[in-house]
């Protein structure tokens, strides 16, 4: 992430409502409000056409919002980015959520996460359908799920890459993959749980030695990916944590903040009790991209629920379809339950991530640059790819990767990523094409 100017003030631009021309230029457009109509129209736009993934949609979304629309300015898009990758949940679609509130308060974030989900949704839910109407589909199935092999390795390298940097960072990594792995019959969502609460514990006990965690000196850190503050260690940005604008015209009043925050934990608790809780949870808990959803659905869904190769067959066709990739959540949901299904599961898994957002935007100028916070974030990032090198094992290389043929075309899908870079949907719709010719 991009450091601003000093001349910017975090706290000018970051949180729920819009900035003043002073710090973000005269017309770029973010100080003045929009309506949901055009939010809607704009995410649903992007939601028919981003393909790519999670990091892909960033782009999207700084071309569209930053370079064409100007709705606001690098720098808070910048901000934007840092608050969501410092909540759980989907981070392209956090952001998209923040950017609709920002533009049209409540609504505009309802119409951005509507506008952004649909497309996939929709997509995946008819993918449901086919599956389970289709049943002879044994040939794409096992071409979606070696596909499937090689999107996780390499989403596994590249978050091991920028997340585990130390050997502390590679130890909680390790004790995520062990404990998962060992973890007794019923007893591995919980374990995953356990897992990130121990790192998060571990973070915030080390965030005093930044380097210990981050790779980096304190002074290097406090320029990081995740906070993102010239102004972390007391440096010449020229605002304190105090400045506000004098309007926002979204501000978040405390008491929503804090009702929201208390929906969050009273959802999670009663949620143990239903069986949208897995959805729900999975949303609470994903930190470090949307691929790290597939060992949380996983746990709490199979076998009992749905299949292992129903299941990785969803998420293969997850990465062939534009929008977010927690609309997996919705073929799940179709398969286990039928159009209700769909709808509570889609729901369930955004829930947190709205929930979140509302409570968290207003103080996030205050703990961008926590040493404690980013610590502890930190220490999670680098348990949940420990939580997905479980995943990779079992059940996507034990299901993907059946015989010689499915360890060839998973294979020819990593080349197909790695050295001809070629899209990750062209690549899953292409090896589910070879699976039905040759399996």
């Amino acid at each position: 992430m991009r450091d601003r100017p000093p001349s910017e003030s975090t706290a000018s631009r970051v949180g729920d409502g819009t900035t003043n021309d002073a710090n973000s230029g005269a017309g770029n457009g973010s100080s003045r409000p929009g309506n949901a109509l055009e939010v809607f129209l704009a995410f649903g736009l992007l939601g028919l056409t981003s393909f790519g993934g999670p990091t892909a949609h960033l782009g999207y979304f700084r071309e569209e919002f930053v370079a064409r629309r100007k709705w606001l300015t690098d720098g808070e898009y910048a901000d934007v980015m840092a608050l969501c990758q410092f909540l759980p949940g989907p981070a392209s679609s956090q952001v998209g959520m923040a950017l609709g509130w920002r533009r049209a308060g409540l609504p505009g974030m309802l119409a951005a996460f509507i506008g952004f989900t649909t497309p996939s949704a929709i997509v995946l839910v008819l993918a449901a359908v086919g599956v389970a109407r289709f049943g002879d589909l044994e040939g794409p199935i096992a071409g979606l799920k070696a596909a499937a092999v090689a999107v996780v390795a390499l989403a596994l390298w590249g978050m091991a890459k920028n997340l585990v940097k130390t050997r502390l960072a590679a130890a909680l990594a390790v004790m995520a993959v062990a404990a998962v792995l060992l973890a007794p019959d019923g007893w591995g969502a919980w374990t995953q749980v356990l897992a990130i609460v121990v790192a998060g514990v571990v973070g915030w006990a080390v965030s005093g030695r930044a380097h210990l965690i981050h790779g980096e000196t304190k002074e290097k850190d406090s320029g990081g990916k995740s906070g993102d503050n010239g102004d972390a260690d007391g440096g010449t940005d020229g605002g304190t944590d105090d400045e506000r604008p004098a309007h926002l015209a979204y501000r978040v009043p405390a008491w929503a903040s804090i009702a929201a925050f208390i929906a969050f934990l009273a959802l999670l608790a009663v949620s143990t009790m239903y069986w949208w809780g897995t959805y729900y949870w999975a949303g609470a808990l994903v930190f470090g991209g949307g691929h790290v959803v597939l060992p949380l659905l996983e746990q709490g869904l199979v076998p009992d629920a749905i299949d292992a190769d129903t299941f990785l067959a969803g998420y293969g066709l997850a990465q062939a379809v534009p929008g977010p990739l927690f609309t997996f959540a919705s073929y799940l949901g179709m398969s286990t339950g039928g159009v209700p299904g769909a709808l509570v599961a889609t729901l369930a898994i955004f829930a947190p991530s709205m929930l979140l957002l509302i409570a968290f935007m207003p103080m996030w100028a205050k703990q961008a640059a926590n040493p404690k916070a980013r610590g502890i974030v930190a220490a999670i990032n680098a348990a949940v790819v420990g939580l997905l090198g479980a995943a990779f094992y079992d059940p996507v290389w034990t299901h993907g990767v059946t015989g010689p043929a499915t360890f060839v075309l998973a294979i020819a899908a990593l080349a197909a990523l790695t050295k001809f870079k070629l899209p990750a949907w062209a690549v899953v719709l292409g090896a589910g094409a070879i699976g039905w010719i040759v399996f």
